[in-house]
């Protein structure tokens, strides 16, 4: 392995966060220390698509929420473009990032011709519109695909011996059941898929100009890999599609390196030929290994648009809840998972519901709130919860003081004059 030390003076690595509301770039230098950072907020910054947080609700199928494939395109030429007066892209020795996880992208037939001969003279966009076989991608926060969980859930035996063989029950956000809805319901757009990417093999796969390989930990989400033998499992790839595990291409470990940087990067923007491209993963594995977790029992807390507890452990032991994924950086380890859909989003509305839209003034109001508010607690639900799994628009009311109760409230029959009467610290 090459040290940090034997690298030319003034190397550089390049970082990418690809989330469900923006695009991040870090640049790192010799020493690790953040020497360049840029964002793209796809709502702001890309208002044409007219995305709400990064996502599209469909009307006319409750809990169907996706993203505009393009979108990610047009954000990271965005993204370079903002960096270029910034660093010297020559400079850069690797690339790698994170992609929200269970997020899917579908490539046209014939695609991969046109990844491998972009044309550094033109735009991304305008090479890879036309590139996918559908332009929407399901993303983490879907929640329309019970029916297809139930099938693949009963195809291998029910819930728990799915789990236990992919590390997870069947959920609705994952890659396996929304492949199925796709090959159920649009088998046109199915049969047409040459390649099907997640989102961190969809970026690996624009930077190295060839279709990147899903990596082990990130695949872990789809309920489509034997969490053991780290390969896809044929009895689950059989009870999701036909002909999927060519569609899927193979799997390689998310430390791997997943191809040098593509001759349209070293053209356009001078990227050195030799830049290598580590394979990408998903933006929890990612956080896991970026919080140096290490020792079987560490957990940590990430607060983002979901929110999400994770830990490592020496041996998988899937059940019913959570789910088990590859560890992203110990060949033999694991790393465990729990996923709560109502994160920042849902903070976002209640704060700009009560709140006046700003976080100082909910801060005020939490200032002024006795511990535990008179034993009256709200668990609000602005989306479908995953972990338990309850309906979005609601709130589940906890008033300790009467004896324990409760509730699960419609939200549009809470307005402040109700939370007054619950939480005395907001005032109408």
């Amino acid at each position: 392995m090459v040290g940090r030390s034997s690298l030319p003076e003034g190397s550089l690595f390049l970082g990418f966060d690809s989330s469900t509301q923006s695009l991040k770039a870090t640049v790192l230098n010799n020493e690790l220390i953040i020497v360049a950072s840029e964002i793209v907020n796809f709502d702001s910054e890309l208002p044409h698509y007219k995305t709400e947080g990064g996502v599209y609700r469909d009307p006319a199928d409750d809990g169907h929420i996706f993203s505009p494939t393009i979108m990610w395109v047009e954000a990271f030429e965005l993204l370079l473009e903002k960096l270029k007066p910034k660093i010297n892209f020559s400079k850069v020795v690797a690339v790698s990032g994170s992609g929200q996880q269970h997020g899917s992208v579908y490539w046209k037939k014939g695609s991969h011709t046109v990844l491998s001969s972009l044309d550094p003279s033109k735009s991304l966009l305008s090479q890879l519109k036309d590139a996918f076989s559908t332009m929407d991608s399901p993303i983490w926060m879907d929640s329309s695909t019970t029916k297809q969980c139930r099938e693949i859930e009963d195809a291998v035996g029910g819930a728990l011996k799915l789990s236990k063989l992919t590390g997870s029950r069947a959920y609705q956000r994952f890659t396996g059941p929304q492949i199925r809805k796709i090959y159920q319901t649009a088998p046109r757009i199915y049969e047409d898929t040459e390649r099907i990417s997640l989102v961190s093999s969809f970026m690996a796969s624009i930077l190295v100009g060839n279709y990147a390989s899903i990596d082990e930990t990130d695949g872990a989400g789809m309920n489509l890999m034997d969490i053991n033998q780290r390969t896809w499992s044929k009895t689950v790839l059989e009870a999701t599609a036909p002909g999927l595990e060519e569609k899927l291409g193979k799997l390689a470990p998310a430390y791997a390196v997943a191809g040098q940087i593509a001759p349209y990067f070293v053209e356009r923007l001078q990227f050195d030929k030799n830049c290598l491209v580590i394979q990408w993963s998903g933006d929890n594995p990612n956080s896991l290994a970026g919080l140096t977790l290490n020792t079987p029992g560490d957990l940590a807390i990430s607060l983002g648009t979901s929110d999400t507890v994770f830990g490592i452990t020496a041996e998988a032991k899937p059940s019913l809840e959570g789910h088990v994924f590859p560890n992203p950086v110990e060949p033999d380890g694991y790393m465990v998972m729990l996923c709560y859909k109502n994160g920042s989003l849902t903070r976002e509305d209640v704060r700009n519901r009560c709140a006046e839209k700003s976080w100082d003034i909910f801060n005020s109001y939490l200032d002024r709130t006795p511990p535990l508010n008179g034993g009256k607690l709200g668990f609000y639900y602005k989306d479908h919860e995953i972990l338990p799994p309850l309906p979005g628009n609601h709130v589940l009311v906890l008033i300790t003081s009467l004896h324990g109760i409760l509730t699960l409230v419609p939200r549009d029959k809470i307005n402040c004059s109700v939370l007054c009467s619950w939480f005395p610290s907001i005032h109408c």
